[in-house]
């Protein structure tokens, strides 16, 4: 494979992201005060991972990754999470003919390019195992069939903080899948202004967005970021991090260690790497810099770091653990 300069990846980088910021630009005139969201979609996008959000209804979640379908012009799927769905709602199920006595597969709405699971604790875990293999693996069997699932492919999760009767906690194999977590905040006093401006004639249906990108564009965006440079010394910085929060009492942090249960797995390293990367791409730099860890870093390891009953009882939150990593491990 023929090497390319720095300075050569960086000019590539810089022309090929120019789409992507497109992209968020026109998310961001349809999705008012959400500029985070948006930001961190397209990096879990560009690192082929996918999305969990924690916010109450009403913040655009929806709004959000319908909009970048439409933009993209892909398949769009959105699965109601019910108590009383079933793994055959999502994947799909044979059905006999009795015609010719054979079974055909019906097809679930998990085959689609960008899928919202919307209120995903209100299913058991049963039902929410079904996406384990379609996350992982990009593939779904039905019966004795596997169907590769057409890419991108991309699933964005929602639960809502604050009803918890008649919801499930999702198993920590699936919460791991997740590239990023993210907490989705109400938007400001001018950001909420501007959404009663245009929205307030009840033509939310004129401010549907028009296709200008296609599937393969973000293929050969996820492809070209893979390139961006990380230096050895990010990459330390990242193990760093990561080992901090499983054996903090080796990292001058051993106030820590009877708050964490269990640090970050390895798939936190490896998505670490790739969303810096990813916030990279976006900037249209062909490296990635300590910053760009940081600013990824909070939504990656929030889910991945399991507390302890007394760190929950001191009211301790994965958050405040995260920053005391990030004040004692020193930047490269």
């Amino acid at each position: 494979m023929e090497t390319i300069s720095l300075k050569e990846l960086s000019e590539q980088i810089r022309q090929q992201s120019l789409p992507l910021q497109e992209l968020r630009r026109r998310m961001e005139i349809s999705i008012i005060g959400q500029e985070d969201l948006i930001h961190k979609m397209l990096i879990s996008i560009l690192a082929n991972g996918h999305l969990l959000l924690e916010g109450v209804p009403g913040l655009g979640k929806t709004l959000t990754i319908k909009t970048l379908a439409q933009l993209i012009r892909s398949a769009f799927a959105r699965i109601q999470f019910t108590p009383d769905l079933l793994p055959g709602d999502i994947v799909g199920t044979p059905i006999f003919q009795p015609k010719d006595g054979t079974f055909i597969v019906k097809k679930g709405p998990i085959f689609a390019n960008f899928v919202l699971a919307d209120e995903i604790n209100r299913a058991p875990a049963k039902t929410q195992s079904a996406l384990l293999e379609a996350m992982q693996e990009r593939q779904i069997t039905i019966g004795d069939e596997t169907f590769l699932l057409d890419e991108p492919f991309f699933v964005l999760a929602t639960q809502n903080p604050i009803e918890q009767e008649g919801t499930y906690p999702l198993p920590e194999a699936q919460v791991d899948r997740f590239l990023m977590k993210l907490k989705v905040t109400y938007p400001n006093k001018k950001a909420e202004l501007d959404i009663l401006e245009l929205y307030a004639n009840n033509s939310a249906s004129a401010q549907i967005p028009k296709s200008f990108l296609e599937p393969n564009d973000i293929l050969i965006a996820q492809q070209t970021m893979r390139q961006i440079y990380l230096d050895p010394k990010l990459k330390d910085y990242i193990i760093e991090i990561i080992f901090a929060s499983r054996f903090p009492q080796d990292h001058n942090l051993a106030k820590l260690k009877p708050l964490i249960a269990y640090g970050a797995s390895p798939r936190a390293t490896l998505f670490l790497a790739q969303a810096s990367k990813g916030s990279a791409f976006l900037d249209g730099r062909g490296y990635a810099t300590p910053e760009d860890i940081r600013f990824v870093a909070t939504d990656i390891l929030r889910h991945r770091i399991l507390l302890t009953y007394e760190a929950e009882a001191e009211n301790v939150t994965p958050e405040d653990i995260i920053n005391e990593i990030f004040e004692t491990i020193s930047v490269p």
